[in-house]
């Protein structure tokens, strides 16, 4: 079976996490993927390590870890969009191509005649996304946008980390880009839903996406507390600002669990299992909204009761009683969890080099499924493949355009 965005063309102007994240999962989902990079240099996440894949014999290639986590499925054509005929190149692509995807800064892609006005003139059906830190329009929409700074600026720091008077109190940022990834995954929302339209009606459409507007976005259920209360969240550490219990809790072998009890019934359920019902029965716990306000004197008798087993028979006594409760794992610890290793969230494709192992795609779809059809490719592999396929353009030409240095 094919996925299910086999026959669709994304040209892929992005470089770095945001673009090529949506465009990783448009591969994964069929598309052909083209990936337009700077000769001799490439995406600038090439050059982001170490670490760096090991070939079949150990030893480094010049593959980083960073490039190898979202590029896979593409194919790297490698065009110098600074000359007008690497931008003629990009023209004829386009044309051939139902969706664009770019993450330069604003007006960037106009002085080189790639802009969307342009584009849509050779192509009415092209849905052309714009990923930029800030957007298209506001006073700072001129300006790059890291995935740091968004996190500050969009308030995701001023919620996460331990609470002021705690050990380690401050802002924190995420462990992950959090920005660029939730952006890749809503540019690719948004690029289904203009492919929707353009099935009902034939016309392809421009798509803003901002890094800082995904990131307030996010905010989700932190910004209706505000929004409610007129009082803007702080830093909480390890417990939920709405649900107690809901934090780590210690167990007798040193390690902590998380259990995460969002509900009456489940409370109910943890004080039978642990031998004391009247726990749920006094007021001060017996319902969610009076947890949370007597969260510090529950969370002290909580802690008693959970050194009293080790974390294994924490998880197995919850598991049982269908209280939500688990490990807190490293990464290392994830890949070789069981149920991880039964939903087969990790992969691993064939490339020059060797075995490439990547993170899978958690959709699954019933009817359709995804593709893995080609490692994160080298710099600029499909090249000629690529031009003389879809641009019809002969040995000669393509010699032509290397010397020239356009390609």
């Amino acid at each position: 079976m094919a996925g299910p965005l086999t026959g669709l063309r994304v040209l892929d102007l992005s470089r770095v996490m945001a673009g090529p994240w949506c465009t990783q999962i448009l591969a994964d989902m069929g598309a052909e993927v083209i990936k337009i990079e700077r000769p001799v240099s490439g995406d600038d996440t090439r050059h982001w390590g170490p670490p760096w894949l090991e070939d079949r014999d150990g030893n480094e290639t010049r593959e980083s870890a960073y490039y190898l986590s979202a590029n896979r499925g593409k194919h790297s054509v490698t065009v110098d969009m600074g000359q007008p005929e690497g931008q003629a190149l990009i023209r004829e692509l386009a044309a051939q191509s139902d969706i664009l995807v770019e993450n330069f800064k604003r007006g960037g892609l106009a002085r080189k005649g790639l802009d969307y006005a342009t584009l849509e003139a050779i192509n009415p059906g092209l849905i052309y996304c714009s990923i930029t830190g800030f957007g298209q329009t506001g006073p700072m929409a001129a300006l790059a946008g890291y995935d740091y700074l968004i996190q500050a600026q969009g308030g995701l720091m001023s919620i996460t980390g331990a609470a002021d008077g705690e050990p380690g109190a401050g802002p924190q940022r995420v462990g992950m880009a959090v920005a660029d990834l939730t952006t890749g995954m809503n540019a690719t929302i948004a690029i289904l839903g203009a492919l929707h339209h353009r099935h009902l009606t034939g016309e392809g459409q421009y798509i803003d996406m901002a890094l800082l507007d995904v990131q307030v976005s996010w905010l989700a259920n932190q910004a209706q507390n505000y929004f409610c209360s007129g009082t803007p969240p702080t830093r909480t550490g390890e417990y939920h600002p709405n649900l107690v219990p809901y934090q780590p809790f210690p167990t007798a072998d040193g390690e902590k669990v998380i259990i995460a009890i969002g509900n009456d019934g489940q409370f109910q359920r943890f004080c039978q299992a642990v031998g004391r019902p009247e726990l749920a029965e006094d007021p001060r716990f017996a319902t969610n909204p009076e947890r949370v306000r007597h969260r510090l004197e529950l969370v002290p008798i909580m802690v008693e009761i959970t050194r009293s087993r080790t974390a294994a028979e924490w998880i197995s006594l919850l598991g049982e009683i269908a209280v939500p409760c688990g490990p807190i794992q490293n990464i290392a610890q994830v890949f070789d969890d069981p149920q991880v290793k039964a939903r087969e969230m990790k992969i691993e494709l064939e490339s020059r080099h060797g075995p490439v192992p990547g993170v899978a795609n958690p959709i699954k779809y019933s009817r359709t499924q995804l593709e893995y059809r080609k490692a994160p490719p080298a710099l600029g592999e499909d090249t000629e493949a690529v031009l003389a396929r879809l641009l019809g353009k002969a040995p000669a030409e393509i010699a032509g355009l290397r010397q020239r240095g356009v390609i």
